[in-house]
């Protein structure tokens, strides 16, 4: 797996589905201001019990479906 992130749950609304909020912090390019970045990554859940509010590490995978590409690989906390 080449891409791992981890960020917090915060839908479990699709079967063996999560979307899980990954934040992103860097400096803007010309004015240098840290800048938040949020993304929304739908993940396999691979058979784990997931709350939404749990912190999850998440990695990249080949193409599950038209748009999940990753897989929760462990709970952080929960």
């Amino acid at each position: 797996m080449s891409k791992i992130f981890e960020g917090v749950v915060v839908s479990l609304a699709m079967q063996k589905t999560a979307v899980v909020k990954v934040t992103h912090i860097t400096a803007h390019p010309i004015y240098k201001r840290i800048i938040k970045k949020e993304k929304r990554l739908k993940a396999d859940t691979a058979g784990l019990t997931l709350l939404v509010g749990d912190r999850v590490k998440i990695g990249q995978t080949k193409p599950i479906s038209k748009d999940k590409h990753f897989k929760v690989l462990e709970v952080l906390k929960k």
